[in-house]
């Protein structure tokens, strides 16, 4: 992407570098209109906060991460609401006309939330500190990552990746960049406890599984925020978040569904913000590739397809408002490939149970999941039971339960997966799907050979075609069962003006947090 005087740049380029012209104008206007910051909002989160989120080095590939640090920390680049990726710490980008070096410029006077300055030594540092999901990818593609001056980065590539931007600004958290002076005095274990960032709210205190206080840092870059204080308090359960917004103890509730969700229609002051591109989940055997088990056989793994009423689970936990699927891969997602919609066929699936020598069914055994979800776990071994294949399921924590899946702990039975993360079609596969990933307990050869073909395609009609027949083969294994993309519904109390909801395409939770704001008393 040249954009420079002497490389006139692509009409793809020119858009790009529209839009982060515009992102920067926006930000210069609002930061300049800017009020000190007042009030204070109270969330109601629906998952427990894991410390490990408060450390970008960690980031996995769900969306999780990301409701803290778009809070507490910055990236040179992130997905923003007049861009995706937009300009943010960095305030230009360039590649070369060869497309192996990309140049970054920092903005001047960046610095973290204890004073110190934020310089390209950072970037690096942050960089050569990163162990989440697809660490090992970077490391493999990019030959340095250099720092000329402090507030310039250059990184160099082995060779032509179209995806570079795309792993290193949004389905990594490699450009979220950390304190290297303070991490080197205090260590990781410190920086978790009390993490210092460069976003637009400083970590002030956490209660372990109870409550995360938040406070303005009112020289961030783009605009001070307008509310002082941001209290997250960990509920659970979904009622109980319900009747105290209700009372007023909280501005909004996240992830409300169901009857729950109707209930927040009718009551005076309260509404509904849901944000339709979310995470997509399924289930996924892992026990595909034993011989041994009944669901290496396709058409095991075909009548569990079958099994499920998509439509009816999606009108009763999600008033219909997520969509059905038979892709694991989002629709937003570039590179979606529309497979055919999923049929409900309970007949067929006992029909298919029998050929494959289990007309009594079977026994499962554990359906792992996240407990923020286990309400639609519960759909689906519902349906299974009633065509015979008989699971136990085995809520956790979202951290414990993504621990376990990305240790290969869940090695027998059903996991629901899910994933809300940046990216396109391909950076999915590379993480659950091609062998390496961090989510794969095993893979097909015909799928993984066709993973580099793509990698390095300039050719989009062609990288298309060889994505689609990807995500064509997974579908015909049958190597997940979709469950739904999930509508991801919210919701907010009378106090609210803009509660950030849906602003970042892709997003599903609130943000950017320096845009949340309160109506005037």
């Amino acid at each position: 992407m040249p954009m420079t005087d002497n490389n006139p740049p692509s009409a793809v380029t020119r858009r790009l570098g529209l839009a982060m012209l515009a992102s920067s104008l926006i930000a210069g206007g609002a930061r300049d209109a800017a009020a000190g910051a007042q009030g204070q909002m109270n969330i109601a989160v629906h998952i427990s906060l894991s410390p490990t989120w408060f450390d970008p080095s960690e980031t996995n590939s769900l969306i999780t991460p990301y409701l803290l640090m778009y809070g507490m920390h910055d990236a040179m680049m992130k997905p923003m609401r007049e861009a995706s990726p937009g300009l943010s710490l960095a305030e230009s980008y360039t590649m070369s006309p060869d497309g192996l070096t990309h140049t970054f410029v920092l903005r001047p006077g960046l610095t973290f939330h204890n004073g110190d300055p934020l310089t390209s030594d950072d970037v690096k540092f942050t960089y050569e500190r990163y162990k989440g999901t697809s660490a090992a990818l970077l490391r493999e593609r990019i030959a340095s990552l250099e720092t000329p001056d402090p507030r310039r980065i250059v990184i160099k590539l082995k060779e032509v990746w179209p995806d570079f931007l795309l792993f290193y600004t949004g389905a990594t958290g490699a450009n979220w960049i950390v304190p290297r002076k303070y991490i080197e005095k205090v260590g990781d274990a410190g920086f978790r406890k009390a993490p210092v960032g460069a976003g637009p709210y400083k970590f002030v205190s956490y209660d372990a599984g109870l409550e995360l206080v938040l406070e303005a840092f009112e020289p961030y870059w783009r605009k001070s925020p307008s509310i002082k204080r941001i209290v997250m308090k960990v509920v659970p359960d979904e009622a109980t978040r319900l009747i105290a917004l209700k009372r007023g103890e909280f501005d909004f509730a996240y992830s409300i569904r169901g009857e729950l969700a109707a209930e927040v229609q009718h009551t005076p002051g309260l509404s509904l913000k849901v944000a339709s591109d979310g995470a997509t989940y399924w289930m996924y055997f892992p026990e595909q590739w034993d011989a041994a088990s009944p669901w290496s056989n396709p058409k095991v793994r075909r009548a569990a397809a079958l099994a499920l009423d998509y439509v009816a689970i999606n009108n009763a936990l999600s008033l219909g408002l997520s969509r059905v699927t038979s892709n694991f891969i989002p629709r937003h997602l570039a590179f979606y490939w529309p497979s055919p919609p999923p049929v409900y066929d309970p007949a067929q699936a006992v029909k298919l149970l029998a050929e494959a020598g289990y007309p009594g069914g079977f026994d499962a055994g554990s359906y792992h999941c996240d407990s923020s979800y286990a309400n639609l776990g519960e759909a689906a071994v519902n349906g299974l039971a009633a065509v015979g294949i008989k699971a136990q399921l085995r809520p956790l924590e979202r951290a414990a339960f993504d621990k376990g899946f990305t240790d290969k702990r869940y090695k027998k039975g059903i996991i629901q997966g899910s994933s809300a993360a940046f990216g396109n079609a391909a950076t999915r596969l590379a993480v659950w799907v091609v062998q390496g990933g961090p989510y794969v307990y095993g893979s097909y050869p015909e799928i993984d050979a066709l993973y580099p073909l793509q990698a390095n395609e300039l050719d989009v009609g062609k990288r298309t075609a060889i994505l689609h027949k990807m995500q064509q083969t997974i579908y015909e294994k049958d190597m997940f069962v979709p469950l739904w993309q999930l509508g991801f519904i919210n919701a907010v109390g009378p106090r609210v003006a803009e509660s950030g909801i849906g602003l970042i395409k892709g997003f599903v939770y609130t943000g950017p947090y320096e845009d949340l704001t309160l109506k005037e008393k």
